[in-house]
């Protein structure tokens, strides 16, 4: 069952509207999702325009797409797909994080169906999506290979998957972990299990043998220098995208 805002009493309401001020407070303690979120928006909508022939320029060219957006978190991504016109769902395994989006999906005038429930569930319901995003979930999963399995029921034939993770390497041991977690303190101590982490030759394989067909990865690279994230095509030693098909 879908959480709603009218359960929520109104000191519920105040405190989940703190929560959603601080998710979406770019100086924050969501400050790396914020800094990486440009280049994430740019490669997604990049990926969905070429896939379904849309034109960027438009108003809304999205117009006309269901999208599901696995582990939305407060809709960092969800809102700038709702803009551009996809008929969006975000969906969340952490109860809190759904209200929060709510509240500020409301403030901002967006319809988007936030839900609290999991990939599995969803493809139990037989529901299916143009697009999904599954940015930054997988490597926090208990089993990637169901997980995975379970996101590819989700995307309709002809469809398409974008699943972004972390690279196990040492690199992104010392970014990801020492840096971002220990030095930094971007992330709370053990937000990221190193072994957890998936190679993009791994990924690539469980892609396929849950049925999609892998046609692109991107690295997402961080440059300490001009404090900017940017994509590349060779560097995918620490964070990194794909993107998946699904045939007719």
């Amino acid at each position: 069952m879908q959480p709603t805002l009218n359960t929520v009493d109104p000191a519920e309401v105040a405190k989940f509207q703190a929560m959603a001020a601080e998710w979406w407070d770019p100086t924050g303690k969501f400050k790396p999702l914020h800094m990486l979120n440009p280049c994430r928006l740019d490669y997604i909508t990049q990926q969905i325009a070429a896939e379904f022939n849309r034109d960027l320029t438009s108003d809304q060219p999205f117009a006309g797409l269901t999208l599901l957006d696995i582990g939305c978190g407060g809709g960092l991504l969800s809102e700038p797909m709702a803009r551009l016109g996809a008929t969006v769902v975000g969906a969340d395994a952490a109860a809190g994080n759904i209200p929060v989006a709510q509240v500020h999906a409301e403030q901002s005038g967006l319809t988007i169906d936030y839900r609290h429930t999991t990939a599995e569930a969803l493809a139990e319901a037989g529901e299916q999506f143009d697009v999904v995003l599954n940015m930054e979930v997988v490597e926090h999963v208990a089993d990637p290979q169901g997980f995975l399995t379970a996101c590819q029921q989700l995307v309709k034939p002809g469809g398409m998957m974008i699943c972004s993770t972390l690279n196990r390497t040492a690199k992104s041991f010392g970014a990801a972990i020492i840096g971002a977690e220990w030095i930094m303190r971007w992330l709370p101590k053990g937000t990221h299990e190193w072994h957890k982490f998936i190679t993009p030759d791994e990924l690539f394989d469980m892609l396929a043998k849950a049925g999609l067909t892998p046609v692109d990865r991107k690295g997402f690279v961080f440059n300490p220098l001009s404090w900017r994230w940017s994509i590349s095509d060779r560097d995918l030693s620490v964070n990194y995208v794909t993107t998946s098909t699904k045939a007719n």
